[in-house]
């Protein structure tokens, strides 16, 4: 009896978090349809160790921000037509785009007109919820599903006349620092004891971010010490940025332990009272670990004149999931020490301010919980589309 034949899969995944996504897909693919999967297209070192030989570098398509986007204009161009030919030549089973929208979607759109019999999911939404909305009824001529992971995205997707979208979940629900993280913080009653309170300083992954909110957090660490604080502070950061940090820290009159390591980084959230942060996922980290935040954010000069095209309440992720202002959250000239640090303050010890994230958080987890690990949903959706596709 002859081997069943490989499903073929065409990926396209430019950052880290898109290469995770896919390789988890990969093998849920394989595990479900009980067949080997055979990878072509544009990944990173997850997707390869799964046997993929990328069409070239996958980091040269993880731009961040408008200015890289249009520098690198050209370059990107290139790429797209060179990915999507060696796509539609691979004769592939189906076509899953994953996040980097500017690259990926334009792969998909030069697809679909060159073989439009190949079926083309997109992994992550693109926040067309919160600016240029015109996005998703855009992508419905080449895009036929959307593998959403978060909650709200399905609806968002519905009344924008996008593609269809599907919930799948999100990576951090079944995180195991997370789910640790949560589960110290849920055991803990230490809240009325008399101790320093502990709080996370989280600037940011990006060296911009760090240069723009690390001395504001400065001052907010000076004036809560000002008004009687007594803190313990725990800055987790990343290696490429810990050099700036370290430097910056320099002038603080407490200095917070700065940690690199994971595992250090989910037990500071697990004991931590509360968090000052740069917005991003991290805010969402915290919810899921229950940790009440304070959010921060200041945009380059290129996003603060695109600001009018935001159309979102908020731009805090679990403040939209629960759809309800759970945590406070500043941007731009509304960025200041002295607010933020008497928003900070009630949330270290046993308040109604503290108690309304904490029970607004539970209500996050709730709405993101799914049955099954997101790759297996995902590997659900996409294999009942390639089998409508043959029918």
């Amino acid at each position: 009896m002859s081997a069943p034949r490989p499903l073929r899969v065409a990926i396209v995944a430019g950052e880290e978090s898109g290469d995770l996504l896919g390789a988890d897909l990969a093998r849920a693919l394989s595990a479900t349809c009980g067949r080997p999967v055979e990878l072509v297209g544009v990944g990173g070192r997850h997707l390869e160790a799964l046997g993929l030989q990328p069409v070239f570098d996958a980091s040269e398509i993880a731009l961040m921000g408008v200015n890289a986007i249009i520098m690198g204009l050209p370059r990107l161009m290139r790429r797209i037509r060179q990915t999507a030919d060696a796509i539609v030549r691979s004769e592939a089973d189906c076509l899953v785009t994953i996040d980097s929208p500017e690259f990926s979607l334009r792969v998909a759109k030069r697809v679909r007109a060159a073989a439009p019999r190949i079926p083309i999911v997109h992994y992550v939404c693109p926040s067309v919820w919160a600016w240029r909305p015109g996005r998703a009824p855009a992508m419905k001529p080449y895009v036929d599903q959307v593998l959403c992971i978060l909650p709200f995205e399905v609806e968002a997707l519905r009344r924008l006349g996008g593609p269809p979208g599907t919930y799948v979940g999100h990576r951090l629900s079944r995180d195991a620092g997370v789910v640790r993280a949560a589960a110290i913080q849920s055991e803990r009653n230490d809240l009325e004891v008399d101790r320093p309170r502990r709080l996370l300083i989280l600037p940011g992954s990006r060296r911009s971010e760090v240069s723009r909110l690390l001395p504001v957090f400065g001052e907010i660490v000076s004036i809560l010490r000002s008004r009687g604080n007594r803190l313990e502070l725990t800055l987790p950061t990343v290696p490429h940025v810990a050099p700036m940090v370290n430097e910056m820290l320099a002038s603080w009159e407490q200095k917070p332990e700065v940690t690199l390591e994971a595992d250090a980084k989910w037990d500071a959230f697990g004991w931590a009272d509360a968090a000052v942060i740069a917005s991003g996922t991290v805010s969402l980290e915290l919810a899921l670990a229950g940790v009440p935040l304070v959010s921060c954010y200041k945009v380059d000069q290129v996003m603060r004149l695109a600001r009018r095209m935001f159309i979102s309440w908020s731009a805090l992720l679990p403040n939209l999931i629960a759809d309800r202002p759970i945590a406070p959250e500043f941007y731009d000239e509304f960025v200041r020490p002295e607010i933020i640090a008497r928003s900070v303050e009630p949330l270290l010890t046993e308040t109604y301010a503290r108690n309304w994230q904490v029970d607004g958080f539970a209500e996050v987890r709730r709405r993101m919980r799914t049955d099954r690990p997101a790759g297996e949903l995902a590997a659900g959706v996409v294999l009942d589309l390639i089998g409508r596709q043959k029918k």
